[in-house]
């Protein structure tokens, strides 16, 4: 399987997901979450941190129901065209 590489949408897109998610953290520890959501630490990083821009959806669904976000509401904000400079748009509450 030839993977195409990634355009920078894909990166951007990865990178609010990573935000998203880690907002919705709040003060939950890396490790509770990762283990809970049955994925490990290392993988929730990586998303957290935008090094990993198209994670699997299985994993990203199992974090969002960890953390009590819908999927739609995820995909609405990752989706966004430019959350930073759009101010009308409400932060996800967890």
């Amino acid at each position: 399987m030839v993977r195409l590489p990634l355009t920078p949408a894909d990166v951007a897109r990865g990178q609010r997901l990573g935000a998203l998610l880690r907002q919705a953290r709040g003060t939950r520890s890396m490790l509770d979450v990762a283990l809970d959501a049955g994925v490990s630490p290392e993988t929730l990083r990586k998303i957290e941190s935008g090094r990993v821009a198209t994670p699997a959806f299985p994993t990203v669904a199992a974090i969002a129901g960890i953390l009590g976000l819908s999927l739609d509401a995820v995909w609405a904000q990752i989706t966004a065209p430019d959350t930073a400079t759009d101010r009308t748009r409400e932060p996800l509450a967890s």
